[in-house]
């Protein structure tokens, strides 16, 4: 399994990606985005080690460091209203980075969002095509940055029933959101836990998270090249 430092611009900035994944230029494989919370990427290890156990199962994964683009090392609640649409621009631009690679097959890109992570794939995946499936890890609901109406892929809402920063009634009205326009969803609370996951919980949502992915990006199997990629 290869781990890489890489890069793509949004708005002029450059913005960091880091890409674990299988040592081959010569077959697409399904992807994920992974998008972490407001607590950023310094000095947190949970991160990378989950992209690492996506990649160990067949996944192409990409961790994206979308506060660069507002040039942040941790979200700040004073202006996260604010730079929450420039985060959805910089997500819009990770799609389109990830779906343009050769070891990448386009239709088949998912999005893993931890908190902060979550409610931006959720708003992103409501207003364009390309996100596969979403992984909602205790995310705050996106009010005002929903496209109301909108189709939005298969779901999987993972919260704590005890969560003290993002109450677990953003998953209830997430859920409420996806069942009024028809949208298949998955919902699991876990009773007693907080703003993470531990034990047992981490596990079943570690093993779920992985199931789900696998049921509709496609079991983590290349798919040739075409001549033209």
């Amino acid at each position: 399994m290869s781990e890489e430092r890489q890069s793509f611009k949004s708005a002029g900035r450059s913005i960091a990606v880091d890409v674990f994944g299988a040592r081959t230029g010569t077959e697409r494989r399904p992807a994920v985005i992974m998008l972490h919370g407001a607590d950023g990427l310094n000095g947190h290890t949970e991160y990378r080690a989950a992209a690492k156990g996506l990649a160990a199962a067949g996944f192409q994964v990409f961790l994206v460091h979308y506060l660069d683009r507002t040039g942040e090392r941790r979200a700040s609640f004073a202006t996260v209203f604010q730079n929450f649409p420039v985060w959805m621009d910089t997500l819009r631009d990770a799609l389109a980075f990830v779906a343009s690679r050769p070891d990448v097959d386009p239709g088949r890109i998912g999005v893993l969002g931890i908190s902060l992570g979550a409610a931006l794939g959720l708003a992103v995946a409501s207003q364009q095509p390309g996100i596969a499936a979403l992984v909602d890890y205790f995310g705050p609901y996106p009010q005002g940055a929903l496209q109301r109406g909108a189709k939005l892929p298969p779901t999987l809402i993972l919260h704590g029933g005890a969560d003290p920063i993002v109450p677990v009634a953003n998953a209830h009205a997430i859920e409420a959101l996806l069942r009024e326009h028809d949208g298949e969803v998955e919902t699991r609370i876990y009773p007693g836990q907080g703003h993470g996951f531990h034990g047992a919980a981490e596990r079943d949502a570690t093993e779920r998270a992985l199931a789900f992915l696998r049921r509709h990006l496609g079991e983590a199997e290349a798919a040739p090249l075409s001549a033209a990629g």
